[in-house]
């Protein structure tokens, strides 16, 4: 297989299916909305992107199999697997937000090996391939080069769950708040990968997240000579639907007091 060749010909057909969502932002309206549970919705934009998106990988590689999130497909684990958000930060895109993504990675016997993460608003194709370094629109991306976290800009998603510990969270954006040099919520967890990814943002955490949220932003933190781990500081980012995103200076800064907030025992 010529991954490369595979992965530039999906940052084409990413550019396609973002052309689609720019297309259609001002002509969804309420009837054309579900909320699938609290704070999370869905569109028919998000429901053909994904049918595109499969169609397209599925020419491009036809033993893949599929993990999506709006289920318009059906697979049987198979050797190589395609993983797919086809629109990250719905309710920024249903506000007309110009903040959100499309998300491929493609994983290959458990691994991730591969990922694509598309800004159709400011046509930006972020990409890695496993080995091979990590680039956005073919231009090399490192992790900061910050090594205090006073210097830090933090940024974070809220759970939409009501049975995570919003006290704990609480906790955490307080000492951020005292100790960074600020903090944002942008509404996308692949934007945000990404943007660590990429510099721009020096450490990213969240909780209750998919598959999907995950999967191409990951690979592409850890080709830019990032780390990223889930809250317990493990590699089971993707089982456990939790993430840290930083450079290796800052790692043990933004995880020490996350887990001092979990553990009721933070200071400041």
């Amino acid at each position: 297989m010529d991954i490369e060749n595979l992965i530039n010909e999906v940052c084409v057909l990413a550019r396609e299916v973002g052309k689609f969502q720019l297309d259609e932002i001002s002509n969804v309206g309420k009837e054309h909305i579900e909320e699938k549970e609290l704070n999370s919705l869905v569109s028919f934009v998000d429901k053909e992107s994904e049918k595109f998106l499969v169609r397209g990988l599925r020419e491009l590689l036809p033993s893949a199999g599929f993990v999506t999130e709006e289920d318009t497909v059906e697979d049987a684990p198979k050797e190589y697997t395609w993983i797919i958000d086809p629109l990250d930060g719905t309710t920024n895109y249903l506000n007309r937000l110009p903040h959100f993504a499309i998300s491929i990675a493609l994983m290959h016997k458990g691994n991730i090996i591969a990922g694509v993460v598309h800004d159709p608003s400011m046509d930006e194709c972020f990409h890695a391939i496993k080995d091979k370094g990590a680039f956005l629109n073919d231009k090399a991306i490192h992790v900061t080069k910050k090594k205090e976290l006073s210097n830090a800009l933090i940024v974070t998603g809220f759970p939409y769950t009501n049975t995570y510990d919003i006290e704990a969270y609480m906790r955490i954006l307080k000492y951020w708040l005292r100790n960074t040099r600020g903090i944002r919520r942008l509404g996308s967890a692949a934007l945000d990968l990404v943007y660590v990814a990429a510099g721009r943002l020096d450490a990213y955490y969240e909780a209750t997240l998919n598959p999907w949220d995950l999967a191409a932003g990951a690979i592409i933190v850890q080709e830019a000579n990032g780390v990223i781990t889930d809250l317990d500081g493990e590699d089971d980012f993707l089982k456990k639907g939790s993430v840290i995103a930083t450079s290796p200076d800052l790692f043990m800064q933004v995880y020490e007091p996350i887990q001092k907030s979990l553990s009721r025992v933070i200071e400041n």
